[in-house]
């Protein structure tokens, strides 16, 4: 009875060994193929597999500048899920029935330079010239049935500006369904690019590799939040006085703060060449709710004020 016991517990501990070995060399591998195309640093929180179900669930995947940028997140991803055909590998094809991707943010840097973190993508950056040239290596056939992606938010930061960077947040809470994606390139290109169309930012170089990928999106309801509206609000466990503080000091470095009231919790200010206005509306002791307006020539910014929430944010941690 012992005998099997001891070997009950050591199957038992081995497929649990299995298991670790099997989640750890998915997720470097799902890294070093997605570092292999974009050409920036790219990390998998955590992974989970299940083989009855042919789903996988991945976690906190994060993609990082290329180098010429500032150290920090370009891609963030916080929670993924497929559906897998596994018996499409035997005949050397990835084919996944569905893709569902959580989009929380992109973070768009433009450096000292004038260069872009999202056109210096390396699937983004090489001249079609250049890849006629380099002898195309061989890749496993992929074929994506359904791609949904849903969009949170587009952060852009501009350091080619002098002084503090120029930060704009677009909410753009959006979700989008496209259909037939046949290669990692044409789904990175999707990732990238989506967002930034939504948040209606023009002229960018990646935008032209989304457009070879030929990729359908499928009709869907959608509608941008901030197209509407020239402001940001949120509540914060805080006091007054120490919103007002925070807000100061967000203002102050995002722009020029033409007057304050203390008192009335209103603070004006000029940023990025829009009229700005914090507004503080204390809800209880250790509760505070912050509204911030920005409009430029009478039409609203609300990329502008979400910027400035985001600035007051980072004031806070």
């Amino acid at each position: 009875m012992q005998k099997k016991i001891k070997i009950i517990i050591l199957a038992v501990v081995l497929l649990f060994g299995f298991c670790l070995v099997r989640d750890f060399f998915i997720k470097s591998l799902i890294g070093t193929v997605a570092t292999n195309i974009t050409g920036a640093p790219t990390r998998v929180g955590g992974l989970s597999l299940s083989i009855i179900k042919q789903s996988v669930k991945i976690t906190n995947f994060r993609m990082y500048n290329p180098k010429g940028f500032p150290r920090g997140i370009l891609v963030d991803i916080p929670r993924m899920s497929v559906s897998c055909n596994l018996g499409a590998l035997i005949t050397g094809k990835i084919h996944l029935r569905e893709l569902v991707l959580h989009i929380k943010e992109i973070i768009m840097v433009k450096n000292k330079e004038g260069k872009l973190n999202v056109d210096s993508l390396k699937f983004a950056s090489e001249k079609s010239e250049e890849k006629k040239k380099k002898k195309p290596a061989k890749q496993m056939a992929m074929q994506i049935d359904i791609v949904n992606l849903e969009m949170g938010r587009v952060i852009s930061k501009d350091y080619s500006v002098a002084g503090q960077p120029v930060v704009k947040v677009y909410d753009i809470n959006l979700s989008k369904t496209y259909k037939n994606i046949t290669s990692a390139q044409q789904l990175a290109a999707l990732i990238i690019s989506e967002p930034l169309k939504a948040a209606g930012i023009q002229g960018l170089q990646v935008y032209g590799v989304s457009m070879l990928a030929g990729v359908a999106a499928l009709p869907v309801m959608a509608a941008f939040t901030f197209a509407a509206k020239d402001h940001a609000q949120e509540t914060f466990g805080i006091t007054v006085e120490r919103a007002y503080e925070a807000g100061l000091r967000a203002i102050k470095i995002a722009g020029k703060v033409k007057g304050e009231n203390r008192d009335s919790g209103v603070i004006n200010a000029e940023v990025d060449g829009a009229s700005v206005t914090l507004r503080l509306k204390k809800l209880t002791e250790r509760s505070t709710q912050v509204t911030i307006s920005a409009r430029k020539f009478g039409f609203p910014q609300a990329e502008i004020a979400s910027g400035v929430m985001y600035r007051l944010k980072e004031q806070l941690k």
